[in-house]
């Protein structure tokens, strides 16, 4: 084994809760719907504390690096960004970890400018402006950590409602497959961070991601070692065509989703990365809450690369 040794937390869908107090002119918009899907279900099986949980234990774990991939906040309100750029806060320095948005924080029109604005040190590329950029073009992002690059593209769009569709847009393919290749050029390991899961079939049609084929395209020219997503709630692997082998694409289940709901409990992967270029080493943990509640279990290993 190497010096390398870098371990990379994962999570996604936090939906930091619980809704806060929303005003008539806030639910006159596709946040009606959600307002009333949280009531019914949501807020039945989603807990702070399972967050709460796997946080502690990734530091337990000594985590290098974390990864969030999309959907912290419900309906996008001005307190729900606030209040996560708060909590992001709690996560330590910026550097430290990165985040790409999902749907759920570009709920509704407007809502996407505000939370990139207020989250910024945190999907902030490493050579980008130091303020928000005028022309809003911060994906796909670049930070390079040790001799991994971590690479941050965004699926997040306003849907009308009852959609919660992502889409990749032609230009982030283009910086994308620029980034990759260099990235690879320079012997670095190559995360992809998305929200979407960029697999055709994953989610139901509503909630697909547009560009699937094109960000297919992406890793089989640039290259890439790791896909990360989120918005499923499963805890799943894929693969994608690599240039030089399959690429593993992997989702978790949500991070406030607590036990006994129809999908799995909040999870975490801890992905610990070896090797050299051509000779990668990928060994991936995933640690789940239990049945209880109230303590997190080591749920198996599996060797990627």
């Amino acid at each position: 084994m190497s010096h390398l040794m870098f371990k990379l937390a994962h999570i996604s869908d936090v939906h930091l809760g619980p809704l806060p107090r929303l005003s008539i002119r806030e639910l006159a918009s596709k946040r009606i719907t959600g307002f009333v899907n949280w009531h019914r279900n949501r807020r039945k099986h989603l807990f702070g504390g399972t967050l709460d949980l796997l946080l502690d234990d990734i530091k337990s774990k000594q985590a290098d690096h974390l990864a969030v991939t999309g959907d912290l906040v419900n309906l996008a309100s001005g307190i729900e960004i606030r209040t996560a750029a708060e909590w992001l806060k709690t996560l330590g320095d910026p550097a430290f970890t990165s985040v790409v948005p999902g749907n759920h924080d570009a709920y509704v029109p407007g809502s996407y400018e505000k939370a990139m604005r207020a989250w910024y040190p945190y999907v902030q590329g490493d050579h980008a402006p130091a303020e928000w950029p005028e022309d809003r073009r911060i994906f796909p992002y670049l930070r390079i950590r040790d001799r991994v690059a971590l690479i941050g593209c965004s699926t997040a769009v306003a849907t009308p409602p009852f959609a919660a569709s992502g889409f990749y847009s032609a230009r982030q393919a283009r910086e994308t497959v620029n980034m990759l290749r260099a990235a690879g050029a320079a012997g670095l390991f190559r995360v992809v961070m998305i929200h979407h899961p960029p697999i055709r079939g994953a989610t139901s049609f509503y909630k697909r991601m547009i560009g699937i084929r094109r960000f297919a395209a992406v890793v089989s020219t640039g290259g890439a070692e790791l896909v990360l997503h989120g918005h499923t709630h499963l805890n799943t692997l894929h693969w994608l065509r690599g240039q030089t082998g399959p690429v593993p694409v992997i989702g978790i289940a949500s991070a406030s989703q607590g036990p006994g709901g129809l999908k799995p409990p909040a999870a975490y992967n801890l992905f610990t990365i070896d090797g050299n270029p051509g000779a990668w080493e990928l060994k991936a943990e995933r640690f789940s809450v239990n049945a209880r509640g109230d303590d997190v279990e080591d749920q198996g290993v599996d060797i990627l690369v």
